[in-house]
């Protein structure tokens, strides 16, 4: 019988190439590739989405997003991807299918997408404005503020969206979790749609 092999690698392995895009000087736009995360998608039973709520805040001490939001405590983040479901987004092996199983075996229902969606993390000073050209969301702080989340469409291309922490410089900080399938894709529109502001590209092991 033959044997099989899988090679992990980033659906934007061959897309991303790291170093300055576009417009030439200091770039208002900073596209990083987050790589090794882990992501579990959470998905209340019928009838169970108020026990699915109480075994999350045993398990991550906060209670689970149950409106458009992501939560972030110490080495998770917890995003509403849709009515009575939610994202558990960590790294390290902390939060995987096996570990949470016990948890949630009951109430709800757990899918491992974490090679089946590729994060990307959008920041600089024209970031919102890049994004506005691909979101029909209002990224304005005063209605998407930290920990604001959605899932929407860009360019035609379904995403989960969210604000998460702002950058040490105080610049803003929007994340996107797109489909494997359609990240090249989607990468390569940020990449044109940014190009007027100069792009840094880059990728990292390190959640936003």
């Amino acid at each position: 019988m033959a044997e099989f092999s899988w090679n992990l690698r980033s659906p934007l392995e061959k897309a991303l190439v790291p170093g300055a895009h576009g417009a030439r000087g200091e770039a208002g736009v900073s596209l990083t590739e987050v790589r090794n995360f882990d992501l579990i998608q959470v998905m209340a039973r019928r009838g169970k989405a108020a026990e699915m709520g109480k075994a999350a805040k045993v398990r991550f001490g906060v209670a689970a997003p149950d409106a458009p939001k992501a939560v972030q405590v110490s080495d998770v983040t917890l995003i509403w991807s849709g009515p009575d479901q939610f994202f558990v987004l960590s790294k390290g092996d902390k939060h995987t299918m096996q570990i949470l199983a016990p948890t949630f075996s009951d109430p709800a229902s757990l899918s491992d997408q974490s090679h089946a969606r590729a994060l990307i993390s959008i920041s600089g000073i024209k970031a919102r404005t890049m994004l506005a050209k691909l979101s029909s969301i209002d990224l304005h702080p005063d209605t998407f503020p930290i920990g604001a989340a959605a899932a929407t469409s860009m360019d035609h291309t379904s995403v989960t969206l969210w604000r998460g922490n702002d950058r040490a410089d105080g610049q803003s900080v929007f994340n996107v979790l797109v489909f494997a399938t359609f990240a090249d894709s989607l990468w390569h529109t940020m990449l044109d749609s940014a190009a007027e502001y100069g792009v840094a590209i880059n990728h990292s092991e390190e959640l936003a």
